[in-house]
């Protein structure tokens, strides 16, 4: 049970060993893919783009709202002004009152001429007063229900409805909104291709240089070893007297050399690294060990186009190119839009409202509802030809465009030329490379059997040793330089992949 226990506590104790992965290319390329933030922000561009083409779509169907209000006033209408409003409440009293008053004094009058006797005119007055006191209250009741007849009472008004329209013909503009959104869609998906090309063909370019490096630090510090065994052998020399002092110090120097270059490329190396772990997204100080440091030589990739390809082909595959024509597309579409301005435009409308209060049977203090339909109809007349200019105006910007790619095929075809020229040239460097290694490591053999021999001096075999140096130094820039113009090659025709 101890010894369990104490294995358990030792078991605690060792120190935990963080096994580095190897990472490829290929890794690199999905980290970078997974990690950019600029690719994070075309997918979400291409996202907007969707819902626009969406939105455009719409375009085409009818529009349904509603709406409802209610307003309270202060003050209501008033179709009587305050006089007439006075002159119908004593409509009787003026009236029957004046009418009444006219006859008395005819009768008064008439006595006045002996026509009649005074008694009977006062008979009659008496007779006529009680005709006209209940004729001038019935007038004024009918003046006063005449006036409240006329009242709106529309300090609290009401309203609600639905409203619908549905367009027949704009001109154009609809169908070519909705081709505008389509090429939105197309500039976003390109736009993502070009960003994912440019990400891989940096993390590409990030790779190759830090296992460049990688391979010269391995190099130099083989040369390290060599002149460092050189110096070994001339110290021993040196005592045994064969060798001189000046030797020893020969050899001294071409060592602290070798060991001040490598110091030299490995601060060069962390700074390639660190920017390939920038470009793939991971800690900045992550020891990264890569595939191909370890790899004996780099082959070149195959299946690589050497030809020019036609310049239809370049379009569909570089996404510039590709961009270039979605600016061409779109300015033909603007060129219908301005057009469509300059057309009738025909809608179709219709809807359903209630109202409180309403005047479809005089003044009402209830709800009513009413439906409409009707055809709403827009024809520019006569605008000083300025339809004419913006259209040239836009065909001149398509014309722009046009050109603009014209002149992109004629440089990437350039472009793919250079690379192509380029990688000849890298291939036919890694061929003559090669042989001059077999050269240099043959030289290096023979002068370290003459130096044995005693027939070579040191000299003689630092100097080899330092053309075998660079001939392995070569080889790495030949066969690094091969998979750079390949990958350029792939950029130039837009066939760079993971």
């Amino acid at each position: 049970m101890r010894k369990l226990l104490l294995f358990l506590i030792l078991g605690t104790l060792i120190l935990k060993v963080s096994a580095q992965d190897t990472i490829s290319i290929e890794k690199c390329h999905e980290l970078a893919l997974q990690n950019n933030r600029q690719l994070q922000i075309s997918k979400l561009t291409k996202e907007v783009a969707e819902n626009t083409y969406k939105v455009a779509k719409t375009k085409y169907l009818p529009r349904v709202n509603g709406l409802a209000s209610y307003e309270h006033f202060s003050k209501e209408i008033s179709l009587l002004n305050n006089e007439q409003k006075n002159i119908l409440s004593n409509l009787g009293t003026n009236s029957i009152g004046h009418l009444g008053s006219a006859i008395e004094n005819n009768l008064t009058s008439l006595a006045k001429q002996g026509i009649i006797s005074s008694n009977t005119a006062s008979h009659l007055k008496q007779v006529l007063g009680g005709v006209t006191t209940p004729l001038s209250q019935v007038g004024d009741n009918i003046g006063n229900q005449i006036k409240e007849a006329f009242r709106t009472d529309t300090r609290n008004i009401y309203n609600a409805g639905i409203i619908f329209s549905q367009p027949i013909y704009m001109g154009g503009a609809i169908k070519a909104a909705n081709d505008m959104a389509a090429i939105g869609k197309s500039v976003a998906s390109n736009t993502m291709e070009l960003k994912r090309q440019m990400i891989l063909y940096a993390v590409n370019n990030a790779y190759w240089l830090a296992v460049s490096l990688k391979k010269k630090e391995m190099l130099a510090t083989k040369y390290k070893d060599l002149a460092k065994k050189l110096s070994d052998d001339v110290q021993k020399m040196i005592k045994e007297g064969v060798a001189t002092k000046a030797d020893g110090l020969k050899v001294a120097v071409v060592v602290n050399t070798a060991e001040l270059q490598i110091s030299q490329i490995q601060s060069i190396e962390a700074i390639a690294k660190m920017a390939l772990c920038e470009l793939c997204g991971i800690a900045l100080n992550s020891d990264l060990i890569l595939k191909d440091e370890q790899a004996q030589s780099i082959a070149p990739l195959e299946n690589i186009e050497e030809t020019t390809p036609s310049a239809s082909a370049i379009c569909a595959q570089r996404p510039e190119l590709r961009l270039l024509q979605n600016t061409i597309d779109l300015s033909k579409q603007n060129t219908k839009i301005i057009k469509s301005l300059y057309l009738p435009h025909i809608l179709l409308t219709g809807g359903y409202s209630v109202m409180n209060p309403n005047l479809f049977n005089g003044f009402q203090n209830k709800f009513t509802d009413l439906w409409n339909i009707g055809i709403v109809v827009h024809v520019p007349i006569w605008n000083w030809e300025e339809g004419k200019y913006k259209i040239r105006a836009t065909k001149a910007a398509t014309n722009i465009a046009n050109l603009e790619l014209q002149d992109a095929i004629q440089k990437i075809n350039l472009e793919i030329e250079q690379y192509q020229l380029r990688l000849k040239c890298a291939k036919k460097q890694l061929n003559t490379a090669k042989k001059n290694l077999q050269a240099a490591e043959e030289n290096l053999r023979c002068a370290n059997i003459g130096f044995k021999e005693g027939v070579m001096t040191v000299t003689e075999v630092m100097l080899a040793q330092t053309a075998w140096q660079t001939a392995k130094t070569a080889i790495i820039d030949s066969e690094i330089a091969v998979r750079l113009a390949q990958t350029g090659l792939q950029k130039a025709l837009g066939t760079i992949d993971n």
